[in-house]
């Protein structure tokens, strides 16, 4: 693997973490699931295949991003609606 791609690797791996901290069922649940994920796609080679891993890695970024807007907007809905 090249280093710029490593680099991007490491770089997304570090904001899923980050993201774990905040996850629903705890970060001692996410974390080991992240890792492993991560590990089962460390044999390739190719800078294709890497490439497809990084843009799937982000995907996955993003729906946590959507999971947790979207529990935020739930709690705040609940919260608000029933006073009004």
């Amino acid at each position: 693997m090249s280093n710029p791609l490593r680099y991007q690797v490491i770089h997304v791996y570090k904001e899923l973490l980050e993201m774990g901290k905040s996850y629903p069922l705890g970060y001692d649940y996410f974390r080991p699931r992240l890792h492993k994920a991560f590990m089962s796609q460390a044999h390739l080679q190719d800078e294709e295949k890497i490439q497809e891993g990084i843009k799937r890695a982000e995907y996955v970024k993003k729906e946590i991003e959507a999971l947790y807007y979207l529990k935020k907007y739930r709690s705040m809905k609940q919260r608000y609606s029933a006073g009004g």
